[in-house]
């Protein structure tokens, strides 16, 4: 028999790096861009879409910082019109 009082081990939170400030940190406190498999690239808050994923900070600063070094483009491989970085950013800054 095992003794309730016993420790259990901790459970392992996954930790990703920012593109933007390489940082790492829980992956439930970054924003994922993600590319769909039809190359669509939308911001996924929830971490769920189906897709590859880059990970960002939930803050605009990241992202502009990301957007100046085309990390996210380099590491979905495709390339990601200004209009839509702009509506990124924008989604980001409602959601922080």
């Amino acid at each position: 028999m095992q003794d309730n009082n016993q420790a259990r081990p901790k459970k392992k939170i996954p930790e990703r790096k920012c593109l933007g400030c390489g940082e790492s940190k829980p992956k439930i406190e970054l924003a994922r861009v993600v590319r769909a498999p039809d190359g669509s690239v939308s911001l996924d808050l929830t971490g769920k879409k189906s897709g590859r994923g880059a990970y960002v900070c939930r803050n605009v600063d990241c992202l502009k910082k990301c957007r100046r070094a085309k990390r996210i483009e380099r590491s979905l491989e495709v390339t990601i019109p200004d209009e839509l970085f702009d509506a990124l950013e924008k989604e980001l800054a409602e959601n922080e």
